[in-house]
């Protein structure tokens, strides 16, 4: 089932990838068995995400290798999703929307959680949007029908997609972009001196970011400094540079910095700055 669900995925234009799966205690496929710390949440490709694809031979020779994979979706592609894994989550987006959830795709995850299917906003991962609410786009991916879960239940649709996808409405959306920078009313006297330090700055916040914060961290500090590059103010190899040794400190992997950095810096260099923060120096 789940090989036929991954084909009709990708038929529709969905980068798809094997995930690890869970046995009937919870214990996870991977070699690290017992000891793994999301047991079915994870890749089994050496290069994880950067390795998703709708070719359906592809498809089908991962699945002959492992024909019990979870299915993983890669979103930024086609859809971004509202990842909510609480009832708290639940209702403080039904609150932040005034119960007016549009009617798009749901999937119940094996967790008890909901993925809401919506429009891809350009935007990367945000992990917290509020508590139990987590936004999935650009690098990143879910699981989706069939998968299975640690608990033993499986992902299953709500409400399937019959069309096209909700826009995000303009409350999540301005959650997801993250409040705009104050602008100053004078000009700053050395702004190529302000830009080298939000550089410093922006590297040295995302080597100090915990595991569970870390993509979003670099994700927003690429989006932050693309709106520098994209000024004129900083070279954009040298901001890859700083952020890719930043982020492998922080413990990142390769792939996963060079994609989330590669859509921050692509974000922000279509917002360029005309006017600097209010911080500036």
């Amino acid at each position: 089932m789940s090989l036929t669900a991954a084909l009709a995925y990708a038929r529709h234009g969905i980068p798809v990838l094997p995930v690890h799966t869970p046995d009937q205690g919870g214990v996870c496929s991977c070699v690290r068995g017992a000891r793994c710390d999301r047991p079915g949440k994870h890749p089994r490709l050496r290069h994880g995400l950067t390795e998703a694809t709708t070719d359906p031979r592809q498809i089908r020779l991962w699945w002959f290798h492992w024909p019990r994979a979870n299915v993983g979706l890669r979103t930024g592609v086609v859809m971004d999703v509202a990842d909510i894994d609480s009832a708290e989550g639940w209702h403080g987006l039904r609150h932040l929307l005034g119960d007016d959830v549009p009617p798009g795709p749901q999937v119940r995850t094996g967790g008890g959680g909901r993925h809401l299917w919506f429009h891809p906003t350009g935007f990367g991962n945000r992990v917290g949007l509020l508590p139990g609410l987590d936004w999935r786009g650009s690098g990143g991916y879910v699981l989706a029908p069939p998968s299975r879960h640690a608990t033993g239940a499986d992902y299953v649709w709500l409400r399937r997609p019959t069309g096209g996808l909700p826009a995000s409405p303009a409350p999540l959306r301005a959650l997801i972009e993250g409040p705009p920078p104050a602008l100053r009313d004078h000009p700053v006297a050395h702004p190529d001196r302000y830009a080298e330090a939000a550089l410093d700055a922006e590297a040295d916040r995302v080597a100090r970011a915990v595991v569970g914060t870390r993509n979003d961290t670099l994700n927003r500090a690429a989006f932050a400094l693309g709106r520098f590059v994209g000024a004129g103010l900083l070279d954009a190899a040298t901001v890859r540079w700083e952020l890719t040794a930043a982020a492998r400190h922080a413990g990142l992997g390769t792939a996963e910095i060079r994609g989330t950095i590669r859509s921050g810096l692509t974000a922000g260099r279509r917002q360029p700055f005309d006017r600097l923060p209010r911080d500036a120096a």
